[in-house]
């Protein structure tokens, strides 16, 4: 038996035995596993299942054990997803600080700070918010003036972020700040990590649509840091920026591949067959039966892009650009998915509330405004689409 063959068994014996039978089931909104100091364990297996993936380190299964991390290659970590796969395993925890912080801290940070923040993150003991964007600056992410002056032993941060997601349930946040403004802006820009229950720091959330809060402003006032919280070189903190916004928009590119709906694990094709009828195990009708074929085609060939993707980076022989191409697809993707659904649905979609309306079909239609975010988080689309202009295509400003 080859090594990987050994993995595989190893692994699948191991999920059979750890797993819970509930974690093996779609994951209600209010049972996701964000971690961090403020999480709600509704559901005591969500716990018990974060916790024996975070010992065996599969939270974050390639990062290196050291810092938290299972060590896996990546023929190992492509197994343990194909495993999880087949059990359909809930995810144990999500988080911003492993989808975006983590990897730009695995490149940039101290090996003080990957020690201490990795291994938090790893274990589900910390929550991060991203402190980006800015009210009046739009897209135009190094035109920011937050300002953190030197103070001799601490930064003296002060200046206001919006969009920044989960502000009000995150514990830190990771944050650009103007650090020199006698230099072209892109210059004068660093990275810092601060608890955001220092004093100084409030948040406010921002109303959506969809009737959900998500997304916040975040304002500081005086709030001291330390300085062994900046991240890799004063004024270089550009470069930390722009490698995390890669992170980023892979990690938003992601929700376009898969027609699963939210956290349901309800497939497009299901909800046609429930709405439009099904005849010998196909959907009844001819035209939206070739309008769901069509979507599935366009999720599988994304899926393919995304992983060639992957294997190309690793082997190191592309850029950052396909993250813009990735992020841009995906998203449409994404609410092409919903304007389909809605279209199926009929009547049933333009339901708010009442009983004449099931909870799938509310929660639905909610996730259908809020797919127009997608297109906007992460950089929009039009930006995503001049990066792709200027820097794959070449074409003139």
């Amino acid at each position: 038996m080859t090594d990987l063959a050994t993995f595989r068994e190893e692994t699948r014996a191991w999920l059979e035995d750890n797993c819970p039978a509930s974690m093996r089931t779609p994951t209600p909104e209010d049972e996701v596993v964000w971690g961090g100091r403020k999480q709600a364990w509704v559901n005591p297996d969500s716990k018990v299942w974060m916790e024996r993936m975070a010992e065996r380190g599969w939270t974050v299964p390639r990062w290196p054990t050291e810092y938290g991390g299972g060590g896996l290659s990546a023929d190992e970590d492509k197994i343990l997803q194909e495993e999880l796969r087949r059990i359909n395993a809930r995810s144990p925890l999500q988080s911003f600080g492993i989808w975006m912080l983590g990897p730009a801290l695995l490149e940039f940070a101290n090996e003080e700070q990957k020690k201490k923040y990795l291994t938090e993150i790893a274990r589900g003991e910390i929550r991060w918010c991203q402190g980006y964007s800015e009210p009046g600056h739009g897209s135009d992410l190094a035109g920011l003036q937050t300002k953190a002056e030197d103070q001799g032993d601490h930064y003296l941060v002060n200046g206001a972020k919006i969009w920044t997601s989960y502000a009000d349930e995150a514990d830190w946040i990771f944050c650009l700040v103007r650090t020199n403004t006698d230099v072209p802006k892109h210059e004068g820009i660093s990275f810092l990590l601060f608890d955001m229950e220092s004093e100084g720091v409030t948040t406010s959330p921002i109303q959506l649509i969809s009737g959900a809060s998500p997304f916040c402003q975040t304002f500081f006032d005086n709030v001291k840091v330390p300085k062994d919280q900046l991240v890799g070189e004063l004024n270089k903190g550009w470069t930390i920026a722009k490698r995390l916004l890669q992170h980023e928009r892979q990690m938003v590119s992601g929700i376009g591949g898969n027609s699963a709906l939210g956290g349901s694990g309800t497939k497009l094709e299901d909800m046609a067959k429930q709405y439009v009828g099904e005849f010998s195990g196909r959907i009844a009708d001819a035209a939206v039966r070739d309008d769901v074929a069509e979507h599935r085609m366009n999720d599988l060939a994304f899926q393919l892009t995304l992983a060639r993707g992957g294997e190309e980076a690793k082997a190191g022989s592309t850029d950052g650009n396909l993250a813009s191409m990735f992020k841009y697809y995906g998203t449409e993707q994404n609410k092409r998915k919903y304007e389909r659904l809605l279209e199926i649905m009929g009547t049933q979609a333009v339901g708010w509330s009442g009983d004449a309306f099931a909870d799938k079909e509310i929660n639905t239609t909610r996730q259908w405004l809020r797919s127009k975010a997608n297109s906007i988080e992460g950089g929009t689309s039009e930006v995503q689409l001049n990066v792709i202009a200027k820097r794959v295509l070449g074409l003139p400003d």
